[in-house]
């Protein structure tokens, strides 16, 4: 088994729930395929660097897995099969990725909540 990073962008006409959904797709077919999911990050709404069939934001989705290369084939096929996937990369990680994205995942999750912004903060006037 090899470890694979792949990063998907989904279209930005879906709903959170829709967007949810699509990714529960994904990483359904990669259980199914036999795959353990290391970790899943939504990186949500964002700019495109450029415009993909006339859309200039996408939602961003990381996941980070244990699989084999036919997992991966069957995986960029739903990919392909999805007319709501704009773009898709799929990497097999080398040991010194492997490390970086460990750390970075730990890193990641000894951070502290973002603070309240100053409205949540403030006490309601009488």
């Amino acid at each position: 088994m090899n470890n694979y990073e792949t990063v998907f962008i989904l279209t930005p006409v879906l709903s959170d729930a829709q967007a949810k959904e699509a990714v529960a797709k994904f990483t359904k077919v990669l259980a199914d395929c036999g795959a353990t999911i290391v970790n899943e990050e939504n990186w949500g709404l964002r700019k495109l660097a450029y415009p993909i069939e006339k859309k200039t934001t996408g939602y961003y989705t990381l996941v980070e897995f244990d699989a084999t290369p036919e997992t991966v084939k069957k995986l960029e096929t739903a990919y392909r099969r999805d007319e709501n996937v704009i773009r898709f990369l799929t990497f097999r990680l080398d040991k010194y990725a492997k490390e970086y994205a460990d750390k970075r995942r730990a890193r990641r999750a000894a951070a502290p909540e973002a603070p309240a912004t100053e409205v949540e903060q403030a006490p309601a006037a009488e």
